[in-house]
This record gives structure tokens, C-alpha cells and sequence, in this order.
């Protein structure tokens, strides 16, 4: 809405450009007592500037760790015993540890946005999983030996580096589901 020029743009016209799930989430990703301020260039940006794709695309980057490793070992699944079981003591890298530790707090986080009646700390704690996650990724990236999966094969030692990416897709679409945002499997 601009005072000055005495134009305003209706929610409905916001939606029918940029989508039902980036508005809901630029709703929810602000503190109650804060004014909206919507940034339509923005949450049109594919980049770390936009809270909503930056927490889909932490989701999608989960989801393919198991597109690839199912194409491997086409038996395995989110659900396998192997996966579910892993040992997670084999996780020593800083970065690991500390996405585990955001993962474990979700019932804390969830529990204290809905005492408060404060869903922007569900929408916050997605954003810090999703950048603890994409920080992850980047090292495996830079480093071979802390990349989630690198084929081929399926030891104790893959095991744990699959578990976190199965559980930030886990709590990513049940924090999602809360707020109401779509979380999808792949972006194009």
C-alpha cells in the first residue's frame, strides 16, 4: 500500500502472484507486535534472502539425499531399520552436532510457540534448521569426507551422515504442516 500515491494491492492480488505458501510463511516469519512489511522482489528471490525458499529448498536438498541413495539400494527407504538405528555418535563434525542439537529441540521450540501463542518462533526455528542444514551440505561440498552420501556404498560409516538429512526433512514437514506452508520434494 503506498500513502502518497493512494494505491494499495489486495492480499488476493499478492497470492495470485507469488503463491499461497511464500505469504502465509511472510505472515508467520514476524513477531506479532511487528508491522508487515512485504517485500514482493524479495519472496520472488530464489536466495537466502527469502525465508520460504530458503526453508523449501533445505527440504527438497533433504528429500534428494534419498532420491540418490535409493537409486543405489533401491530396498532402502526413510523408514529402514538400518536408517532409523544409525548410530549417531558417528557424527563428530561441529557442524553435525550442532544441526542434531536444532533437530532435538523442535519439541521445545513447538511447546513454546504455542504457550506464547507466537507461531513466528516455529517459522524462526525453521529458517536457523534450514541454514545449520545448507551450512552442512556446503562443507560436504568443500570437504569429500563430510559429504552426506558419495555412492556406492552402505556402511555404518553412511549411516549417520543420512539420518540427520532424514530427520531435518521429518521435523521440516511437520513444522511446516503446523504453519501451513507447503514443503515440497523438489523445486524447478
Amino acid at each position: 500500500m503506498s500513502k502518497r500515491s493512494g494505491t494499495f494491492v489486495t492480499l488476493r492480488d499478492v497470492v495470485d502472484e507469488v503463491g499461497r505458501d511464500p505469504v502465509r510463511f511472510m505472515m508467520l516469519y514476524r513477531k506479532n507486535d511487528a508491522p508487515l512489511d512485504f517485500d514482493l522482489a524479495k519472496v520472488l528471490e530464489q536466495s537466502k534472502d527469502n525465508p520460504v525458499f530458503y526453508v523449501q529448498y533445505a527440504h527438497t536438498r533433504a528429500k534428494s539425499v534419498f532420491r540418490n541413495v535409493s537409486g543405489v539400494f533401491p530396498q532402502l527407504t526413510e523408514a529402514s531399520p538400518e536408517l532409523v538405528g544409525a548410530d549417531l555418535t558417528r557424527l563428530n563434525d561441529p557442524g553435525e552436532i550442532d544441526l542434531m542439537r536444532k533437530l532435538a529441540a523442535f519439541p521445545i521450540v513447538l511447546a513454546a510457540a504455542a504457550k506464547s501463542h507466537e507461531p513466528h518462533r516455529l517459522a524462526f526455528y525453521l529458517y536457523d534448521l534450514a541454514s545449520a542444514f545448507h551450512a552442512q551440505w556446503t562443507k560436504g561440498n568443500e570437504m569429500p569426507h563430510l559429504r552426506i552420501y558419495s555412492g556406492g556404498r552402505w556402511d555404518t560409516d553412511h549411516r549417520a551422515p543420512c539420518a540427520y538429512p532424514r530427520q531435518s526433512a521429518g521435523v521440516g514437514e511437520g513444522a511446516s504442516a503446523i504453519l501451513g506452508v507447503h514443503a515440497p520434494v523438489e523445486m524447478r
